[in-house]
């Protein structure tokens, strides 16, 4: 199917589950979404979409495509210890134990992303001073060789922390010199114990290169929404306004009311996006009324299948589950509003403009079964096509290979 023609006419869907349309695309495009559109062209390839759902291309704003263990034998998972730094101490080990090549992994998570509907992917890479650039490297390869399947943005990410570890500051430079569309940064004052020259670093960085930043913020409570309101003066100081997320924000569920309403306050003066996975047994940032407020939110699978823990999957219609139950929502329209963020909220952090189920948009899109999108992201059956810039790229829960 990957080759067929970018012009297609899919039959019998219901967008968002809607009423019933036929949906032409051109040249990747969505041309015409409306019933009884006759076939015309000998280029036009015509599947039947069997009265099911269409959705949005699901977007994975927060992946870590280095880091799975996919494909490979199950490996008791034996982290002696509970902080970051013992589980970035035992990845470590067990990367140069199993000597694992970053572009394999990350080929085989994408691939396997793709087939659950998955359409955009931003992913964290590790940079540190053992590996170099060298993970980078890898996922940068993947990257160019699933171009026409899923569209990519990477973070150089300093996962061992960047002051504490000389040199892991110029590794991070040379990621973004070599095409990362972001700079990260970690824990800013338990990691590297220096929150201010932490965050002076990296949002140097980006100033001069002119990239996003996205800072893992997994500190707790004051400290963490200190680390909140440094981050928001260096983006307003910058002018980066809409081009700074924070992932996790833990203490945004820890903290007071008074408190949060003022952090909200500058999350939309700074337009500065929030990523939450509502991860495990950790206080979450409070996803309602955030986006009531009108902050922009999107989500991610994390780490998947890795030495962190084996619980995420690839399937962001899971992780929108996942979410929806931590969150405590059980009706259908605070389920879809969780489907919003993992489609169009994470479209908008990657900055893709031409998203999104309309005439005139690219034609990045899921066809499911199901009444409803609650529905399918409750039951998450195999997706019966998967559609990248008018290309079919998985079908009936596969990927489809070039």
């Amino acid at each position: 199917m990957r080759h067929m023609s970018a012009d297609l006419l899919i039959k019998n869907v219901r967008p968002m589950g809607g009423e019933p349309v036929d949906v032409l695309v051109r040249d990747g495009f969505i041309q015409q979404m409306t019933p009884g559109i006759m076939p015309a062209g000998a280029t036009l390839t015509v599947l039947d979409g069997r009265n099911r759902l269409m959705l949005p291309g699901l977007v994975n704003a927060h992946a870590h495509v280095d880091k799975n263990l996919l494909g490979l034998p199950w490996r008791k998972n034996q982290v002696l210890g509970s902080r970051i730094r013992d589980f970035v101490d035992h990845e470590r080990h067990v990367r140069r134990e199993l000597n694992l090549s970053a572009r394999t992994q990350a080929s085989r998570q994408v691939r396997a992303a793709v087939a659950t509907g998955t359409t955009h992917i931003r992913s964290h890479v590790d940079i540190d001073t053992d590996a170099g650039l060298a993970h980078f490297e890898g996922v940068m390869a993947t990257r160019d060789e699933l171009k026409d399947v899923v569209t990519m943005q990477l973070v150089a990410f300093p996962q061992s922390g960047m002051l504490v570890r000389a040199g892991t500051v110029e590794l991070l430079e040379e990621a973004v010199k070599m095409g990362a569309e972001c700079v990260g940064g970690l824990d800013p004052s338990t990691v590297d114990r220096d929150p201010v020259r932490h965050l002076d670093v990296i949002f140097d960085i980006a100033d001069r290169h002119g990239v996003e930043v996205d800072v893992h913020l997994h500190e707790p409570g004051m400290l963490g929404a200190f680390a909140v309101e440094l981050i928001a003066e260096r983006t307003r100081a910058l002018g980066m306004q809409g081009r700074v997320t924070i992932s996790h924000v833990f203490c945004l569920g820890m903290i007071d009311d008074g408190y949060l309403g003022m952090l909200t306050e500058l999350l939309l003066e700074n337009r500065i996006t929030i990523m939450s996975l509502g991860s495990g047994v950790s206080q979450f940032p409070p996803i309602r009324r955030l986006h009531d407020a009108g902050v922009t939110l999107c989500t991610g699978t994390d780490g998947v299948r890795d030495t962190w823990g084996p619980y995420n999957s690839v399937d962001m219609l899971e992780r929108v589950k996942m979410l929806g139950y931590r969150s405590g929502h059980r009706r259908d329209e605070d389920i879809e509003m969780l489907l919003h963020i993992a489609t169009h909220g994470g479209a908008k952090v990657m900055g893709d403009g031409d998203y999104g189920l309309r005439e005139g948009g690219r034609a990045d899109f899921v066809v499911v079964a199901g009444d409803a999108p609650a529905e399918a992201i409750i039951e998450r059956p195999p997706r019966t096509f998967v559609v990248k810039a008018g290309r079919v790229v998985a079908a009936d829960g596969k990927y489809v290979p070039a």
